[in-house]
């Protein structure tokens, strides 16, 4: 179960680096056949979108990315007591 846990905290961290990474891409203007920006897409897509459909549009800035990387941490929070 231990390692289970470590493997899911692993996951949430690399999730939060992925998101993070998007965030800082959609500042640039980035070729949309970039082989790394479809993988960070893929990756990212299914913990953004749902928040999106949730959580309304201020003018020009997704609070989806933020609001995911929030709740990654809060699993990272609530799983870590069960890593040791």
């Amino acid at each position: 179960m231990e390692y289970f846990v470590r493997a899911v905290i692993i996951l949430c961290y690399a999730l939060i680096v992925a998101i993070i990474i998007r965030s800082l891409m959609s500042w640039f203007t980035v070729d949309p056949k970039n082989i790394l920006l479809s993988i960070v897409h893929t990756i990212t897509e299914p913990i953004l979108a749902p928040l999106r459909r949730i959580l309304p549009r201020l003018e020009m800035f997704d609070l989806s990315p933020m609001v995911a990387i929030v709740l990654l941490y809060v699993i990272v929070w609530l799983l870590s007591p069960f890593a040791a």
